[in-house]
């Protein structure tokens, strides 16, 4: 299966934003290959953390409203959200209200992951395992 370049995946991202009224980044590079995470407390409507996996040279993202859990025997629901460019793994900041998504953005934690298995594969299926380091 071919992959999308990731000016394709972000035009979700373009879509829902007014960059002229938020200080959310756009994208501005595109890299092959790489396998950061970051995880951001986002006090939008409801208070949520965003997981954010770097993937194709975009932030592959899932929106999580119970918030991270240390037990791996606790699940937690990962709702996917569009994806974003990879510049937003550092942002912090406001996005102003009335905006998509307004309300503070904190980065949480961040660091890298490693697939267990076929990511592309788990990506497909809605069962994607890693590791965080």
């Amino acid at each position: 299966m071919a992959r999308a370049k990731a000016g394709d995946l972000l035009a979700d991202y373009k879509a829902k934003r007014d960059f002229a009224k938020t200080p959310e980044p756009k994208a501005k590079r595109e890299r092959a290959k790489g396998n950061s995470f970051v995880i951001q407390k986002h006090a939008a409507r409801r208070t949520h953390f965003d997981f954010r996996l770097e993937r194709d040279g975009v932030l592959k993202s899932w929106a999580v409203t119970r918030g991270p859990s240390l037990d791996p025997h606790e699940k937690r629901l990962a709702v996917r959200t569009e994806d974003h460019p990879l510049e937003y793994g550092g942002f912090e900041g406001v996005i102003p209200k009335g905006e998509y998504g307004g309300g503070p953005v904190m980065i949480w934690d961040r660091g890298t992951w490693e697939p267990i298995g076929d990511p592309d594969e788990g990506l497909a299926k809605g069962d994607l395992k890693f590791r965080l380091h």
